[in-house]
């Protein structure tokens, strides 16, 4: 490294390379779907805390999937949204590695919890009577608090890493957030080991928990089979199906973007992809747990009918 390098204070997010009159009607588009995202998210968790029928384990972890989706989207969206009015308006080093950690941390977070919630479902399916034993709320408060303190430790490292690394320019991150592998490529330095521990840290959180989901709704499914009432059959499909949608956006695209070949590889589609997985995913998860769920259909029903009544 040259004596004659300058460190970055700032970087500038380039995000979509798109006409002045296209980038506003995305501020306008993007910022409803951010607040439709908030709305059902934060609707999700009202009803959980509100609604003692749903004080259950699923609903457990469904409130703390809802907090991640507020968190997650509130850590990228507002900055791209800011790109969008204003483009050459730049973000600080520390803010850009703050962003880099929080979205790492959800993110992380977020696929251990779909792993839990899959357990959850496989006990509730194939250990009925134990349920409530395996399941304790001891047993769910452990679950979750591992799913965020790993999310936090595992981002931690990734940031240990990235911030040893001297950035001297260009200061230019072609994404629309301090995206990790966007800003490794400006660093003025090897950053072999950093790219191999975030391939390493994504098969270990995507690919390992994503085979165990699959195992899990293997035996769920045949579980499912071989239930007798049409009752019984009917709900296990309902709540199985809303978790296999969630699980099914979220892993598909963090798999392409993270597994997938980083180098030659469709950059501007994958920055797409990010954006789907960032904006798209904390929106429709609350559609499709209140669409595909009857005891969220039918906590709103009570909740309408409570305040028509008060």
């Amino acid at each position: 490294m040259g004596g004659n390098q300058t460190s970055v204070t700032e970087f500038l997010l380039l995000g979509f390379p798109l006409s002045r009159r296209t980038q506003l009607l995305l501020f306008g588009l993007f910022s409803l779907s951010y607040a439709f995202s908030l709305l059902g998210n934060g609707v999700i968790l009202g009803l959980i805390s509100l609604d003692s029928r749903l004080h259950t384990p699923m609903y457990f972890f469904l409130s703390h999937l809802a907090i991640v989706d507020i968190t997650y989207a509130c850590t990228t969206v507002p900055q791209m949204l800011v790109n969008l009015l204003n483009p050459a308006k730049p973000i600080s080093f520390a803010g850009c590695m703050t962003q880099t950690f929080l979205f790492l941390t959800f993110a992380l977070t977020e696929c251990l919890l779909l792993v839990v919630m899959s357990y959850d479902r496989y006990v509730a399916i194939c250990h009925p009577l134990q349920y409530s034993v395996i399941m304790s709320w001891r047993v769910c408060i452990t679950l979750a608090v591992t799913s965020w303190v790993c999310g936090s430790l595992l981002a931690l490292v990734h940031l240990a890493l990235l911030l040893p690394l001297p950035f001297c320019g260009p200061q230019k991150i072609n994404h629309f957030f301090c995206e990790i592998i966007a800003v490794l490529k400006l660093a003025c330095a090897d950053t072999h080991v950093n790219e191999m521990m975030v391939l390493a840290g994504a098969v270990s959180v995507l690919v390992g928990p994503f085979s165990s989901i699959v195992i899990s709704y293997i035996h769920i499914l045949r579980a499912i089979l071989k239930m007798q009432s049409g009752e019984g059959l009917q709900k296990a499909f309902s709540t199985c199906s809303s978790h296999l949608c969630v699980v099914g956006l979220f892993y598909s695209t963090a798999i392409i973007i993270y597994v997938g070949p980083q180098h030659g590889g469709p950059k501007e589609q994958k920055k797409y992809l990010l954006l789907f997985h960032s904006l798209c995913n904390p929106l429709l998860n609350p559609l499709i747990y209140s669409l595909r769920s009857k005891e969220v259909k039918a906590a709103v029903k009570r909740m309408l009918k409570k305040q028509r009544t008060s």
